[in-house]
């Protein structure tokens, strides 16, 4: 059997992923709660942005953390339509899972429900991320390390939407993506702990890419879709500030009519015609 190294790269990889882990929870989580204060085609988007950030910071994290991952006495290479097909579908299911909790109206039934889908959608993009691998070898699973990281999969996401059913400051979004990503990372790792290969030493070409030629630029690129969607969620105003704005807004019209002179009229006012 190989050995197989986790952290070829040391802290480097684990770490990093765990931060993209985090950012696409904390991106996802705001997305949720920005969705259950709108309504309408607005609900729809946020809801689709927050699955687009989740399952894209899962998939990042899984692969940046897969840089690091090496089997002694074999290369490894990447079948680049399963991988692609990995992140649609964590996408895909994620967006199941959201849409349910920002749907429902039961908001219990709806946990449950987008708990489960989610996680399972977690477990799944693991797992058909693993079946891309391709090197000189057979990969073995231990069924008992992978019933345990689907569970780990379904506690964490069912945790996560009911912190975006119930938390809704910026800080405790914060603390909760932290716990999320822990999660997450906890998922991931159990269920690379359970993999053990037979390696079947070979000079045969391998098929498929390899990690620099197709994982770490497509991690890199979706690494920037997810900070860069972040700064457009931090900058967009929520509905209660959109609310106080008009508010303001109307408060300083009623200001300006009190001491205006007679005859005056405010900007709204004149745009309104005479009956």
């Amino acid at each position: 059997m190989g050995h197989l190294d986790h952290a070829t790269f040391g802290w480097l990889t684990p770490a990093l992923s765990y931060a993209m882990a985090c950012v696409g929870a904390a991106l996802g989580l705001r997305c949720t709660v920005r969705a259950l204060d709108a309504t309408g085609r607005s609900r729809r988007n946020w809801l689709l942005t927050a699955a687009s950030a989740i399952g894209t910071g899962i998939w990042t994290m899984h692969f940046v953390a897969m840089l690091g991952f090496g089997v002694t006495g074999t290369d490894i290479r990447y079948n680049v339509p399963l991988t692609i097909l990995s992140l649609v579908v964590a996408m895909a299911v994620v967006g199941i899972g959201v849409f349910a909790v920002g749907y429902g109206r039961d908001r219990v039934r709806s946990l449950l429900i987008g708990g489960l889908t989610t996680g399972v959608g977690v477990a799944s993009m693991h797992y058909m991320g693993m079946a891309a691998l391709r090197l000189h070898g057979e990969v073995r699973f231990d069924p008992l390390l992978v019933g345990l990281s689907v569970l780990i999969a379904v506690v964490a996401a069912t945790a996560a939407l009911w912190a975006a059913l119930n938390i809704h400051s910026p800080a405790a979004v914060a603390v909760a993506s932290l716990v999320m990503g822990a999660a997450v990372s906890s998922m991931h790792y159990t269920g690379m702990f359970a993999v053990r290969v037979d390696v079947a030493p070979s000079t045969a070409t391998l098929p498929g890419a390899t990690v620099m030629q197709f994982i770490f630029p497509l991690a890199v690129g979706l690494g920037s879709y997810l900070f860069i969607t972040s700064a457009f969620v931090a900058l967009s105003p929520t509905a209660r500030e959109r609310a106080a704005y008009a508010s303001a807004g109307r408060l300083t019209d009623e200001r300006a009519v009190d001491v205006a002179p007679p005859g005056f009229r405010t900007a709204e006012s004149a745009r309104t015609p005479a009956s």
